[in-house]
This record gives C-alpha cells, structure tokens and sequence, in this order.
C-alpha cells in the first residue's frame, strides 16, 4: 500500500515522504480500515507517540495523520461491534501508524458507525477537533446554560465546533482571534468578538470559562478574566498563571465512540457545520502537511474516491 512516511526525527517534517509499505496486520480488537479521507494535525511530529510505541521503542518508519474515515475491509481476533464493508470513522493510536495511508489498523473502540449522508472528507475533519472542543467545554469545564464561555482560536478547528456547541447549549459565547475572522466568528454563532491584536480584554468582563487553543502569552492573560468558581482549560499546554479564584487545567483528547456518533448525527442534521478549507490527493499530502498557508479550515487528504 501506499502511504506517507518519516523516518529520521531530526529531519522532521522535511523527512516526510510517499512510499510503499506492507498492509497493515489487524491484531486483536483492531479493524483494517480502507482509508477513504484523513486528518492531520501539522505539529503531531513533534510529539514522542510519532516517534516510539506504548513500550519507548523506536516504530519508524512512522505513518502520520490520526484521524481517519473509510470502509471496514477486516476485522482482527476478538474484534466485536463493526462488520466488513461498514462506513466509520474515528481516531487511530497516537503510538501506531496513522490514517496517511491507503489502509490502516485501528483500535475497533476508537470508531464510530458513519452514518451514509456524512462524506467521508466532513467525517475526517471531525474526530480530534470535535472530541477536543466538548470534552474542554463539558468535560472539564463542565460548562451550562446561562455561562459565559470565551473560546480562544474561535475560527480555526477546534474553536469554531466549540462556538457551535456552547452557542447550542445555551452559553453566552465570546469568541476571539484576528480581526479577519470577526465575521466567521459571529456566523458560527458567537454573541461577542475579541479582536487579540486591538480590542481591550476588559471590555468584555469576567466569564465562567475560558476555552484556550493557543496557549503563550494568551493563555497567561486569560487567567484573570475567569471569575469565582470558574474554569481556564486549555490544551496547548499545563496553564502557568491560574485564576485567583477557579479551576486551570490542560488536557489531550481522548477518544469516545458514543461521543464521535453524537457529533456525526449533528453534522446529519445541520446543527454542526465543519470548515473544510481545502481536499488533496495522497500525493500531494506532503505539500499539504508541510504548508506554511493559512486557510480558512481543516486540509483534509481524500485517499480513495467516495464510493462506499
């Protein structure tokens, strides 16, 4: 099978490269799955699960991309609740090979039925960015109906599901970013827009939580605009500042079949739009993963032509 690899964790992003692998070996609880589009996120090459597996052991060549939607082709030893042909989608292991690939070997729990009316290119943009955006808003900040939430990186993936969400569970939602994505901001549903390059933070007063894609300086400042009891989550990094008064805390996603066929019904019923700014080949996955443009959505790699 054809797939995208990097071999030397020096050369990073540089390394990557599409070659010819073996097909991938179901062990038990997996599925093989017929990749039809997949994710990526561009810095995932710097964490050590592209590098070693569960045990620290060096697994290159490595196969980037973590999330995945295609077509069941196998199913491992033990392997219940999926049968071969059915549409899915999920996430792959962080410590195995990735979705960047024609077939790949997924964990059966991390997957969800895809229902036959979501595409498989919406499917992919999905998994990471909506596990990532309600387990910070519900999860951990445990946000509810009359809140204010300020959602950092409102535009970008994670952000503009959880200005969605917040804004259909009631919340009052301030959504900010650069002052190109006012509009698409307050599309989305947000009720106020912070501009981080000019508006004053004050203005918008105290919130019950702050949702933080961005970390740095930005997350720092966040800290003394939560109130009493509330909450600062973030998932760029451990938080270094926290409220005087109120919960700070970082986080990684993690997966949840019930939760991923939760969001897929949503995107059924047009109640969660994805941004999916640009679809490329395999071929030119490397040129996609290794771009420096800023586009409006999520760079989703379309593997086999939807026909299933």
């Amino acid at each position: 099978m054809r797939a995208i690899t990097v071999r030397d964790r020096e050369a990073g992003i540089t390394g990557l490269t599409l070659e010819d692998l073996p097909h991938p070996h179901a062990a038990e609880n997996d599925v093989i799955l017929r990749v039809h589009a997949a994710g990526f996120t561009r810095g995932e090459l710097d964490w050590p699960a592209s590098w070693t597996d569960r045990a620290g052991r060096d697994r290159t060549p490595s196969v980037p991309g973590h999330e995945v939607s295609g077509v069941v082709t196998e199913l491992g030893y033990g392997t219940t609740g999926l049968t071969v042909g059915q549409r899915v989608f999920g996430l792959t292991d962080w410590t195995r090979d990735g979705s960047l690939a024609e077939y790949v070997a997924v964990e059966a729990r991390n997957l969800a039925p895809l229902p036959a009316d979501v595409d498989h290119t919406a499917a992919a943009a999905l998994p990471i960015s909506g596990l990532t955006a309600w387990q910070g808003l519900f999860d951990h900040a445990d946000l509810v109906t009359g809140q204010t939430v300020l959602i950092h990186g409102a535009a970008g993936a994670v952000g503009s599901i959880a200005v969605q969400l917040a804004h259909e569970a009631g919340a009052r939602v301030v959504g900010s970013g650069r002052s190109a994505d006012r509009d698409t901001v307050l599309g989305l549903g947000a009720h106020a827009f912070l501009d981080l390059e000019a508006d004053r933070w004050g203005d918008i007063g105290q919130v019950d939580v702050v949702f933080d894609v961005i970390g740095g300086d930005i997350l720092d400042r966040s800290a003394a605009l939560v109130r009493a009891g509330g909450t600062l989550v973030t998932i760029a990094h451990p938080p270094t500042v926290r409220p005087d008064d109120g919960r700070a805390l970082f986080f990684v996603v993690e997966p949840d079949r019930a939760r991923l066929a939760d969001l897929a019904q949503r995107v059924r019923d047009g109640r969660l739009k994805i941004r999916v700014g640009e679809v490329r080949p395999l071929a030119e996955a490397v040129a996609a993963f290794t771009s420096k443009q800023r586009i409006a959505g999520r760079t989703i790699i379309r593997v086999t032509e939807d026909r299933g």
